[in-house]
């Protein structure tokens, strides 16, 4: 089994999510961007508005909406810092 990532996600207003990911998909204003375990530390400017997807070892997904801010890959996982972040309308995601 691969090393599962740890991932918060947090908005101006409060940590929206944090927990253990199998992978972290965001899109930046680069482009969309998948993180892994070891990915190699950088720090994004995400899309405003955009989508941070979050696989669990599970195999379900959550999604969410954010606006503005960065996303930051280090070696302890990976954080995303949002002005906005909330559950995005998908049928899949389940909380």
């Amino acid at each position: 089994m691969a090393e599962l990532l740890n991932v918060e996600i947090v908005a101006v207003e409060a940590k929206v999510w944090s927990g253990q990911a199998q992978m972290l998909i965001a899109r930046t204003t680069e482009g969309e961007l998948g993180v892994l375990h070891g990915h190699a530390p950088l720090l994004g400017e995400l899309a405003d508005p955009g989508d941070v997807r979050i696989k669990l070892p599970t195999g379900d997904e959550l999604a969410y909406t954010v606006n503005g801010g960065f996303l930051s890959v280090t070696a302890d996982g990976v954080t995303v810092l949002a002005e906005t972040a909330s559950p995005a309308e998908t049928a899949a995601s389940s909380h």
